[in-house]
Order: C-alpha cells, then structure tokens, then sequence
C-alpha cells in the first residue's frame, strides 16, 4: 500500500496544489481557461498520441473492453437519473448528475496514473474507455439534459442536442489524436525526429499542467457556486462514481468472462481502476454551458477528487 501511495500522492498533491493556487488567487481565475487550452490543444492530445502509437494496435480495438464498459456506463447513467430525479432535480440536473457519475477524469489523471502504477500496457484499455465516455455517454447525456425544452418538442430538442455534442466531439482533438496514436501504431509510423521531440516534451507537460488545472478549475467552480446545497443533492452521486460504478465493471467483467467473452484479466483491472477514480473536471464545463446547477456538479467532482486518494489507491492495492 506504501508503494502505491508514493506513486499515487503526487498526482493528488499537484491537484492540491492548483487548487490552492487558484483559491489564493496566486493563479488568477481569468487564467484557468488558458491552461485548459493548453491541455486541450497541445499536451493531451500529443500524450494520448505518443501512447497510442506505442501501444500495439491489438489492444486499441479490444471490443471486449468497449462492450463491458459502455454497457456499465449506460446502466450506471440511467440508475443515477432514476434515483437523483426529483421537483427540483429536472432532466438537465439529473442527466449532467448522472454523466459526473459515469465519467471518470481518465484523460487528464487516468491515463498517466495508471501507466506509472501498472506499467506502459495499461494505455490501451483507459484510451478506449476515454473513447466510449467522449463519444457515446456524454452525447447521451447531453441529448437526455434537452427533455426539460418541452413536452411537444422535446424530442426534437433532443436530437439536436445529440447533434451538437457529437459536433463538439469532432471538434475535440482528443479522440482525432488517439485516432492517429492508433493509425500510427498499425502502420509503426514514427514522427520525424525533431516533430517527434517537439511532440513529446508536450507530452511530458501534459501530466503535471493537467492536475494542477483540475485544482484551478475545481477552486473556480466553489469560488463562484457556493450558495448552500443538502448532502443528498451531491454526495450519493459522488458514492456512485466512487463505489458502484468499478464495482458494477468488476461484477459485469467478470461475468463475461465466466460466460466466455475473451475479456483480458488485466484488461479488466484497468477498466475497473479507471472507474474508480474521480469524476471528469470537464464535466462543469459542459454544465455550465448547458445551463445545469453547477455548484452540484462542482461540488460532486469535488468530493470524488478529494475521496479518490484513499478509494483509489485502495482499489489499486485491492486488485493489483
């Protein structure tokens, strides 16, 4: 367990840090949209591709790992709606509620946690996770947020948010660096030398920018949602992601994998560890802009963040 922890308090620690950084406004909040560019555009995406066309190709399209993932996501986002609905709790609440359940903050924490924990061959699985979370459930969940537009056009207001979230998917360069990680490894591509430097000294921003941004962001969101709120709008959410959601993965992995799906071991510990970490910091982005309470999301990525320390380096040590 010692050993975990001293891979795992670094990360944390950098979160600590952003957050303490923004909260004392040593780090303006007018900055925080700068370093997630910067991630966005430039660190992550060079990360995710020099992962990509180091992993072998194999591992990129394990369908297995896709089908046990989405399937535990797609429940997982119904049950948080069905138990989060309330009067107050509508359908946009609800449906962001359930998708900071679902969404684990895989790129910006997960992928290079994990690599340094369990070794450069756990890349593969939490790429394809990251996959299935930006394409498919946050598309679902944003069209899901639409049905409180209407009675009689709800639907309609569904499906054109679909189509703007799978819009903002296109114009993501996450998935399109990934896409190129994977084209590269199949064809064993290789940059040419000084692009591929340039490349990976982005790469090896990527991290420690990225944690110290899920901090600021996380200190932004408190600073400027702190109006009261009761425990039981947030903290069960927050104990789905936490708990049920790797537990759900576990339960469901392996039972494909008695029924014979050729579902790897190791594959499967990645994906469950990847559900156990905190939820997506993007996702109160995506709240923001879609008119969502929040303070709620805010406050649930909050408490996963915080909790993940121990949860998570308990998973690790649990499963490894």
């Amino acid at each position: 367990m010692l050993n975990i922890l001293l891979v795992t308090f670094p990360f944390f620690a950098l979160v600590l840090a952003g957050f303490a950084a923004a909260h004392r406004r040593m780090l303006p909040l007018e900055a925080i949209p700068g370093l997630n560019g910067f991630v966005l555009f430039f660190a992550l995406p060079c990360m995710l591709f020099r992962f990509g066309s180091t992993t072998p190709i194999a591992q990129l399209l394990d369908l297995s790992v896709v089908g046990v993932y989405l399937l535990c996501g797609l429940v997982l986002v119904a049950f948080a709606i069905a138990m989060t609905m309330n009067e107050r709790i509508r359908w946009n609440d609800a449906s962001l509620g359930a998708l900071v359940a679902a969404f684990p903050n895989s790129g910006f924490m997960g992928v290079p946690l994990l690599v340094a924990l369990l070794g450069q061959r756990a890349a593969g699985p939490a790429i394809l996770t990251m996959l299935v979370d930006m394409v498919i459930t946050s598309s679902l969940c944003v069209a899901l947020s639409r049905l409180d537009e209407g009675e009689g056009h709800g639907r309609e207001a569904m499906l054109d948010a679909g189509k703007k979230a799978l819009k903002g998917v296109a114009a993501n360069p996450m998935p399109w660096a990934i896409l190129g990680g994977a084209l590269a490894s199949y064809w064993q591509f290789r940059l040419p030398g000084p692009v591929e430097k340039t490349a990976w000294l982005l790469a090896d921003a990527a991290s420690p920018v990225a944690l110290f941004t899920i901090g600021a962001v996380l200190a932004r969101s408190q600073i400027q949602s702190s109006h009261p709120m009761p425990l039981s709008d947030y903290l069960p959410v927050a104990l789905m992601k936490l708990l049920l959601h790797p537990l759900l993965i576990l339960a469901v992995g392996t039972a494909a994998r008695q029924l014979g799906v050729p579902l790897d071991s190791y594959a499967l510990t990645i994906v469950v560890l990847v559900a156990a970490l905190p939820s997506a910091s993007n996702v109160s982005l995506l709240a923001e802009r879609l008119g969502a309470d929040n303070g709620r999301i805010a406050r649930i990525i909050l408490v996963t963040t915080v909790a993940a320390f121990v949860t998570f380096s308990a998973a690790v040590s649990l499963l490894t």
